[in-house]
């Protein structure tokens, strides 16, 4: 910033300057000379520029502190079963009756539905008329053979003659036997029209109503187990392989947040889901309560144990220069900044370990580290906080998978 100048000074030297004025003062020559050199140092004094002042840059700092060496991982998800059954009926119909609701609880053996009985009844009396036929003549083929049998003990018809009454006895209880695997079947066809619950559970969905016609298998009724229950989660591709080994597993609902239950990673899906890039993974509790009703919102927590303690910062605290990963340290007592470097570990969430090169108690800056320079002075824009103990990850939203 310039100088100003000093107007009224130059004003007067230009005075004396004027000839007529040193005249009639009767300056010397060596006095005209003088005045000419104090102006021109006057002059050129109004082009100098001062010293800026030193720039003070507002910063956030945090104090550090060791970690137990435990980091705390939590995903969202929602409670539910095990097993979840699509039933339907193994034969085809007419659906005349659903003797069950969406949220009933059902048992080993009831009954959920049933299908028109009039064909396959029909059916299942023509396969008994049948077998009835095929046993008659299974009699009539025995008799003859016990006849025949007694006139060729007495010789009175060939060898030839008995064998063709043994094959005929032999084909008429052939086909009784089919005729009576026949009429067992459709028996079990018919018993086929009433679909039954094959566990105890609840009922979570109806998919089929009366008056449709449905095929064999086609679901029409679900119904969720409620013997085991686990909870549903997506864990991101960054922590997949580290969350994999670890066993330290708890769980608790929304609407109990104080009760945690033990929990264990039943599976991890091979492939992440194509929408939300996450893995699906199912988390069993072991013998689940009663009040734990499906669908509710549940968070799991995964507790890592490190071998030693480590130090942790946020990673905008770091800064890359020349290929080296520094950190500034604040100076208190000074108010001013400088850089360190640092040796990195394994990242946790939105942290990163610290190795080499910090020790618990400093206070480094969390923002602004890109605007700084080594010795700066520097403004904290709040109260210096302490570190967390045992940080978390961010949890995912809820992923139905």
């Amino acid at each position: 910033m310039p100088v100003p100048c000093p107007v009224p000074e130059v004003a007067a030297a230009a005075t004396l300057f004027d000839t007529r004025s040193l005249r009639r003062a009767r300056l010397g020559r060596f006095a005209v000379v003088a005045l000419v050199a104090v102006g021109a140092v006057t002059v050129a004094g109004c082009g100098r520029k001062a010293e800026p002042a030193p720039e003070v840059r507002p910063v956030r700092l945090m104090q550090l502190s060791q970690h137990s060496g435990k980091t705390a991982f939590e995903f969202s998800g929602d409670v539910r079963p095990r097993v979840e059954s699509r039933l339907g009926f193994r034969v085809g119909g007419k659906i005349a009756a659903r003797l069950v609701d969406v949220g009933a609880i059902v048992t080993r053996g009831q009954p959920l539905a049933r299908l028109d009985p009039t064909d396959l009844s029909l059916a299942e009396a023509g396969s008994r008329a049948q077998f009835e036929a095929a046993k008659t003549d299974r009699d009539l083929a025995a008799s003859d053979l016990k006849r025949y049998n007694d006139l060729f003990a007495k010789g009175f018809i060939s060898a030839a003659e008995q064998h063709r009454r043994q094959a005929s006895f032999e084909a008429a209880d052939s086909r009784l036997r089919q005729a009576q695997a026949g009429l067992r079947s459709q028996s079990n066809q018919t018993a086929y029209a009433v679909l039954h619950a094959d566990a105890d559970g609840v009922v979570t969905a109806i998919d089929a109503e009366v008056g449709q016609v449905v095929t064999p298998g086609q679901p029409v009724v679900r119904v969720a187990q409620t013997a085991e229950k686990e909870v549903a989660i997506g864990l991101p591709e960054d922590q997949v392989d580290l969350l994999r080994g670890i066993t330290d597993v708890s769980i608790h609902t929304w609407a109990e947040p104080q009760r945690a239950l033990p929990g264990r990673v039943r599976e991890i899906a091979a492939a992440a889901d194509p929408v939300t890039r996450t893995y699906a993974t199912r988390v069993t509790i072991p013998n689940p309560p009663a009040d734990l009703k499906l669908g509710m919102t549940a968070v799991v927590t995964f507790v890592r144990t490190g071998a030693t303690p480590a130090i942790r910062v946020p990673l905008t605290a770091l800064l890359q220069e020349q290929g080296r990963n520094q950190v500034w340290i604040y100076d208190a007592a000074a108010g001013t900044v400088k850089p360190v470097t640092v040796t990195l570990g394994d990242a946790v969430g939105n942290e990163v370990e610290v190795r080499q090169g910090l020790a618990p108690g400093q206070t480094i800056v969390t923002a602004g580290v890109h605007l700084l320079r080594p010795g700066q002075k520097v403004r904290p824009l709040q109260t210096v906080a302490p570190a967390s103990a045992v940080p978390s990850a961010p949890a995912p939203t809820p992923k139905q998978g």
